[in-house]
Formats: structure tokens, sequence, C-alpha cells
């Protein structure tokens, strides 16, 4: 039995369909332990903002929760899963759990059975364990084994946080495999982006394998594009349906009406708005600040705590690694991006919820 039909198909329709999926961040209290009020108000608050799906133990989440004496894979997973599952409930609704799956063959493998045994529906499988000396062809063999037990998400990770150069060969013979469900674009790098839809066209998977945007410096250019590729059995059409994103861990309630918004226009058919462009760039200057792009992504994970804590969603921007922290002038990049475009924020609506979901 393919493991994909564990997937509720409410659920699974949505996804295909396109939708919002943040990447969680992690709550810590000042001595840098796990808050779990503050988690179960950050999942509430995406829940309640129509996030579509969540991404639990990826890079946002901080992979150093599976350093041995941290030890916060397991329980991170398990409360994420269980207070999901409690507040859609409570709203009558389901969204897509996805674990991040990481390291080589063995706790990859660890990986994607505990998060199936607590009630994830796929895994985003991260290749960064494997350098360069790793053949393409164990590459995909690992995401064979781990789509055996998980449906299978990949995962194009830019090298300036973790992840690793994956050519064409590697995502051509990737979307040949059972067990793939869609794959999360995040390269940041528009060549390496067309390599990815290129192999999907080619391998005649385009209505199967579901396209994700992660290139959070490009997410409305990305959602708009229709990719026309020529392949030996004529043209392919394939579009990004959504977006698993970090920047969408912030302002998601702003991040759902812009998707809606994009989808609307796509419906329509024509041209695009001019105005949906600029509202675009105001996106990715705003990302700018919040993943301290001039920095080389340093104050990444410190940038969207930030933003977060200013609303009062977390307590404080504390990271597992003390030394991980804004770096300087960022927290005057935030203060600039927050008050040039107060239209991307939702404020107002965290403001109006945030009481029920700290309770």
């Amino acid at each position: 039995m393919s493991s994909i039909q564990h997937i509720p198909s409410v659920v699974f329709d949505r996804f295909r369909a396109g939708t919002v999926i943040p990447a969680m961040p992690l709550a810590l209290n000042a001595q840098r332990e796990f808050d779990a009020v503050h988690q179960r108000a950050l999942l509430r608050y995406y829940i309640d903002a129509g996030a579509g799906g969540l991404a639990v133990g990826v890079h946002t989440t901080q992979f150093a929760i599976r350093d041995p004496e941290v030890g916060l894979f397991k329980p991170v997973l398990t409360f994420a899963s269980e207070a999901i599952d409690g507040w859609c409930t409570h709203r009558g609704r389901q969204i897509m759990k996805i674990a991040g799956i990481c390291g080589r063959r063995e706790q990859a493998l660890q990986e994607a059975g505990f998060a199936r045994e607590v009630g994830y529906h796929a895994g985003l499988v991260s290749l960064g364990a494997y350098d360069g000396a790793d053949a393409i062809e164990s590459l995909v063999d690992h995401c064979r084994a781990v789509a055996e037990t998980l449906p299978v998400i990949g995962f194009y990770l830019q090298p300036a946080v973790g992840g690793r150069i994956l050519p064409y060969s590697f995502w051509r013979a990737f979307a040949e495999l059972d067990g793939v469900i869609g794959i999360k674009i995040a390269p940041f790098n528009r060549y390496q982006t067309l390599d990815v839809v290129r192999a999907v066209c080619d391998a005649g998977r385009a209505r199967e394998i579901v396209l994700y945007t992660g290139n959070d410096d490009n997410i409305v250019g990305d959602l708009v594009t229709l990719y026309v590729v020529e392949t030996a059995n004529g043209p392919q059409v394939v579009r990004m349906a959504g977006g698993l994103l970090g920047h969408w861990a912030v302002w998601t309630r702003t991040a759902v009406e812009l998707l809606s918004d994009i989808q609307q226009v796509v419906d329509k058919g024509g041209g695009i708005p001019p105005a949906l462009l600029s509202r675009g760039a105001r996106i990715t200057d705003a990302n700018s600040a919040f993943f301290d792009v001039v920095n080389g992504f340093a104050g990444c994970i410190p940038g969207i705590h930030e933003v977060l804590r200013r609303q009062g969603l977390i307590d404080g921007i504390w990271c597992l690694d003390p030394d991980e922290d804004l770096s300087p002038g960022q927290l005057q990049e935030i203060d600039r991006v927050a008050d040039a475009y107060p239209e991307l924020s939702d404020d107002a609506f965290v403001a109006r919820h945030l009481s029920q979901w700290l309770s």
C-alpha cells in the first residue's frame, strides 16, 4: 500500500490546490527552554489565519532540536501534532502536518517513522547531510526509502542555510519515485528553480507532483509564473501551487490573502496586474530585513522571532544557540520595513485574537 493513502482526502486536495504552509518557529523562554504556552499560541494563530498546512522540525524550527543534548525533536513534533489536532477539531478544520526529515539514511528513516507514528501526513526531506562526494543515486535511494514510510516532499534548500546544490539529474530521477507528492523549491536561485520545474515536466509528473515555492526572495514572482516546458512528449504546463515558507511564519493572515488574490488572477487568465508585482517587490524587501540578507542570512531565525515578539506571539527572540541573535543593523531594518509596509502586516488580526490563543 502506498504511504500516500494515509493522507485524508480533504487535506491532500487542499495541498494539491495550493495553500499557505508556514514553517513553524520554535518558542523558547529566557532560559532557552521549550515554551509550551507560546508554541501553542503560534500554532493556533497559523490555523486561524487560514494556513492549509504547517511544517514542523524544519530550518525555521531550528535543526538543533535534533542535538542529543537538546533532545527536543520528539517532544516538539509530538506537542505540535497534538496541538494542531486539538485546535483544528475546535475550529472544524483539518490541515496538512509536515515533518522535517533530516540526516543520512538511518536517522532519516527513524525520523520518518516517528513522524508517521505521531500523526504527520508527509515529510519534507532535507539532503544537507550529504555532500558533493555522494553519488546522485545515493540521494535518490535515500528519498525512495523515506517514501516507503511517509509521503515525501522534496526540498531544494539553499546552501547558505544548510542545503546543497542538487542538479537537474537528481530532480529528474527524484520525480519518478513513488510516494513523492510535492517539492519545495527554495534555492533562492532562478536557474536552479528552473532545473526542478523542467525535471518534473520531463518526467511527465507535472499533474502529480505539486510544486511549492520556498524562494522567500521571489514569492509573488514564483506564484504568478506559468511555466511552459518543451518535453519529448510535447509541451508541459505547470505553476507553483502555493508556498511553504519561513517568511510566511510571520504576517500569515496577509499571506493567505495574497495567495487568494493570486489564485483569483490566475483563474481569470490574462495579464498580471502591475500592482501585484509591486506588492511582490515590497514583500521581497520585507524579507530582506527579516532574513538578514545583508549578513548572509545569519539573523534569519532571530529576525522571524522579532516580528512575532512584537505581536506578542512569543516572549523573546531566543534561539537554542546563544550566539544566534539579530545582526548589527537588523533591528533597524525590521523597523524600516514595518513602517514602510503596514499593509503587509497582520497586527490588527493578531491583537484581536491573541488572548484566546494564549489561553
